[in-house]
């Protein structure tokens, strides 16, 4: 697979699906995520790795503090 298989996929079934519920097994379920802190890393050959922490603050505005390097 590659970014265009997927972008093309995508595109496919919004059109598929433009005014036409997605239907689910009834027994489908799932979890509701409401992060309030979020962590990147990004490697580095010269291990001088990226580190950077998104925090939320009073429910709507994302802080940003870089940990590493």
């Amino acid at each position: 697979l590659n970014r265009a298989f997927l972008e093309n996929k995508l595109s496919d079934l919004e059109t598929e699906y433009k005014d036409k519920a997605v239907l689910r097994p009834e027994n489908w379920g799932g979890y509701l995520v409401k992060p309030v802190s979020i962590e990147f890393w990004q490697g580095r050959a010269n291990r001088l790795h990226d580190r950077i922490r998104y925090n939320l603050h009073n429910g709507n505005l994302w802080k940003t503090e870089r940990l590493a390097p």
